[in-house]
């Protein structure tokens, strides 16, 4: 018998993965099939869950509202809309950004010479090692009106005789989006320098060969062999982006609302999980949807690679 299931691959395989696949099953699939549930459910006086089914919380996302002033049966209130809408932006925005930020350092990183190579790595994975929430948290030392920055600005514009008002930039949509990409930035540049660094380096030199300038060499060399990272980076940056809720609190200072904030906000302080259960679905299947489009049209980079 144990002869057998050494030779059968299959079922090793299947062994193998089978911790594995139960964890998934009892900490992922049965917790989204109870938020499925609940979503679909109703909220009570105190807060509780009526299990029954009704699509109130879904059509309430959608904008469409039994709340309305002057009688109406019905209206439209795009409040839930535009909080989705502004959460797409936000994370589209800190995608593209952190992908022009991070190309060129993880470029820089992969050409060091591997003494440094290291050193700069350590360097980009130290901001890793302190705690997310004190991260943000330091930013807002910078950017609020008695900040670092509105200080140094103030002592070049009085250098140069230049009135100057501070900024506000605390609690503002820019805030969130800088806190953002200071935050995904090393999840970005990471999967890029792997990418760029297995990069063969005589293929370099036959381009060379071939009469290739380095535009050409990083068009038709560089940038198709490093997709794979970037493609990697992406999906690393967008779907946390999507749902998360920290960055926006404190830099927006409960102003800029975004999906994460819906949620969170809902199961804590509105004590409607009903609701928080549609939006935490709703969230989960544009993430998905985006994401699929993304690496249907891109792939994991193989497919650029092999053209």
């Amino acid at each position: 018998m144990l002869q057998r299931l050494r030779e059968n691959k299959s079922t090793q395989g299947t062994l193998l993965a089978l911790p594995t696949t139960v964890w998934l099953f009892i900490l992922l699939i049965i917790p989204l099939f109870l938020t499925l549930v609940i979503s679909f459910g109703k909220r009570s006086p105190d807060g509780n869950v009526i299990y029954t089914f009704t699509l109130n919380n879904y059509i309430r996302l959608s904008g469409y509202t039994t709340d309305c002033p002057d009688g109406q049966a019905t209206c439209f209130d795009p409040l839930y809309l535009q909080i989705l809408g502004r959460s797409l932006s936000l994370a589209f925005n800190t995608t593209a950004l952190v992908i022009i930020m991070a190309y060129p350092l993880a470029y820089f990183i992969a050409r060091a010479h591997p003494k440094q190579r290291n050193m700069f790595l350590f360097m980009v994975l130290i901001p890793l090692w302190t705690n997310f929430v004190i991260r943000v948290y330091a930013w807002m030392m910078l950017l609020r009106k008695e900040g670092a920055i509105n200080i140094i600005i103030g002592w070049i514009a009085n250098f140069l005789h230049i009135p100057f008002q501070p900024f506000e930039m605390l609690y503002t949509p820019g805030a969130v989006l800088v806190g953002m990409v200071y935050e995904f930035l090393p999840f970005m540049i990471l999967p890029i320098f792997t990418s760029l660094e297995k990069i063969d380096t005589s293929l370099y030199e036959a381009a060379a060969d071939l009469g290739a300038n380095s535009i050409k060499t990083f068009l038709r060399v560089t940038l198709p062999l490093s997709m794979p990272g970037v493609v990697a980076g992406t999906i690393l940056v967008f779907i946390p982006v999507m749902g998360t809720f920290i960055v926006s609190d404190i830099l927006g200072g409960r102003q800029v609302i975004l999906v994460g904030n819906l949620i969170q906000r809902q199961f804590l302080d509105a004590r409607d999980p009903t609701f928080g259960s549609a939006a935490s679905l709703i969230l989960m299947i544009m993430t998905l949807i985006v994401t699929y489009f993304y690496t249907r049209k891109f792939g994991f980079g193989e497919e650029i690679v092999a053209a």
